[in-house]
């Protein structure tokens, strides 16, 4: 499958997002992701995927953009703080070696063809101790089998085409890469409902499952660090300049602060 083609497939995960379960799990992604990029500190940050979401919304980098597959209509919500960058490849990312501080894929490796490469190309743009985070479907939980089993009877409880990618799998993965885990954290306990209602009847089930059964979460979200041998830095990086970017793409508006 070509790459180019594997990226649009995101494209089907936004809508998701609108019904009352995929409401259910964005609340819980972007509580977690505010709570982990406001103490991240650097010079550029960018988010992969979903523009319609601001993932970076807590962190304070100077230079933020948000690549995407297609130049999104100006609606306002992503060009407010926010640069768009198109990258028809995201395993080919316009951006100079080393060059971020901060990377966040939400749920982009569940539909892209190749998700390693990927990775390998978000650690060549990140600088050393450079930090990436990643949001996915957990498929050791109880919408990861209702999924599965939606595949039997065709009624499907999460979008398509997405392929599960376990925590110990993703680890193995960024292991290859030098990239050290700093943080992960299992959300979305509540069985899989598809109702407002009675996803807020089970909203007791979070801390619950936090407690008693913390790996069975829907979502997991895991934080990473690029390592690289002989060197530790301290503080932010020492990068004043914005990142340079490789290719000439499509820029909607600089970052206003």
């Amino acid at each position: 499958m070509d790459r180019r083609v594997s990226e649009n497939r995101i494209i089907s995960l936004a809508p998701w997002f609108h019904t009352p379960r995929g409401g259910y799990a964005h609340a819980w992604e972007q509580a977690r992701l505010d709570e982990l990029t406001a103490d991240i500190f650097g010079y550029n940050a960018l988010q992969i995927g979903l523009p319609g979401f601001d993932t970076l919304a807590a962190n304070r980098m100077p230079n933020r953009w948000v690549t995407d597959a297609f130049l999104p209509p100006d609606d306002g919500l992503v060009t407010e703080r926010r640069s768009v960058v198109v990258a028809h490849d995201f395993a080919d990312l316009p951006f100079a070696t080393q060059s971020l501080d901060l990377v966040v894929l939400p749920h982009v490796l569940e539909f892209a063809a190749e998700p390693h490469q990927v990775l390998r190309e978000v650690e060549r743009v990140l600088i050393p101790e450079g930090q990436v985070i990643i949001c996915g479907f957990n498929p050791h939980s109880t919408w990861g089998m209702r999924q599965i089993f939606g595949r039997v009877t065709g009624k499907h409880f999460l979008p398509l085409p997405c392929e599960f990618i376990s925590v110990p799998r993703l680890k193995d993965w960024l292991k290859l890469l030098n990239m050290e885990i700093n943080r992960g954290h299992f959300g979305c306990y509540a069985p899989p409902l598809t109702t407002a209602k009675w996803l807020d009847r089970f909203a007791f089930m979070e801390k619950a499952g936090n407690r008693w059964w913390p790996y069975l979460g829907a979502l997991y979200i895991v934080q990473a660090i690029k390592r690289v041998q002989g060197m530790r830095l301290v503080g932010p990086a020492l990068q004043k300049q914005g990142a340079r970017v490789r290719h000439a793409v499509p820029v909607t508006q600089r970052t206003k602060n």
